[in-house]
């Protein structure tokens, strides 16, 4: 097998949610480029549509699908439109999340209600749509899963932070439970991501943004493009024998023992 070979996608169908996002429309585009057909689900179905047609006036196989991952109803008519259109699912990115408008609180004094908000997406979003695809991923003889995760999720973050801490502990509960059915569950935790959600949630001109700067050694920040080698990694046959991890890409900022 080439080099080309282990990271070729053709025949694989991929559900992506949060597909119409500054990073889910990079990894829709390289998702599509390895071979994958690809079912853009986001929130905003109008912009899904417009993201898997950009796709297919490329002559890629796209589809859109308007998706609210919070709700089982919705995630379960998501991966029905994957295996309609296109005969199953092999990937699931759950690239889904709220970044943006967190509540302005400290957990001490958070609402439950905006708990909820948070945790029903960035938390219960991910478990849904995992329960959603694993029947077809098994039949097909299985799979790959992997979470939007943070570097965030690894020092004090507020609700966002303890949100994705929680994906973690699912991303290694879930590779221990599907492994037996060939499917890999691992995450994705990019550091400064250089977009317009990474500047909403922490603009360039921010303290907290050169404190943070300060203390990676190596490359400060990346545009959604750095993420994509990775997805593609743990996507593909290249990825085989990884499971139960979280990836960071950060630049150093994280280090983990």
């Amino acid at each position: 097998m080439t080099s080309t070979e282990l990271f070729d996608l053709t025949g694989k169908v991929a559900v992506l949610t949060g597909g119409a996002g500054g990073i889910g429309v990079v990894y829709a585009g390289a998702l599509c480029q390895a071979g994958a057909a690809v079912v853009v689900a986001d929130l905003d179905g109008d912009a899904a549509q417009r993201t898997a047609k950009a796709l297919t006036d490329k002559g890629f196989a796209a589809a859109a699908a308007q998706v609210d991952v919070s709700s089982a109803d919705s995630v379960t008519a998501m991966a029905a439109t994957a295996v309609d259109t296109f005969g199953g699912i092999d990937i699931l990115v759950n690239n889904a999340a709220i970044m943006t408008n967190l509540p302005p609180h400290g957990l001490s004094a958070l609402p439950v209600a905006d708990y909820d908000r948070v945790m029903n997406v960035n938390l219960r979003g991910a478990l849904l749509c995992t329960q959603a695809v694993v029947e077809s991923m098994t039949a097909r003889g299985g799979g790959r899963i992997v979470n939007g995760l943070s570097a965030g999720a690894f020092q004090a973050g507020g609700i966002y932070g303890v949100s994705k801490f929680a994906l973690h502990g699912l991303t290694i509960n879930l590779a221990a439970e599907l492994g037996p059915r060939g499917i890999n569950v691992n995450a994705i935790a990019p550091g400064l991501v250089a977009n317009d959600s990474g500047y909403v949630s922490l603009p360039k001109d921010s303290p907290f943004r050169a404190a943070i700067e300060a203390r990676i050694p190596a490359k400060k920040s990346g545009p959604p493009e750095d993420l994509v080698g990775t997805l593609l990694l743990l996507c593909s046959r290249a990825g085989d024998w990884i499971t139960g991890q979280t990836i960071l890409i950060d630049g150093g900022w994280i280090t983990r023992l």
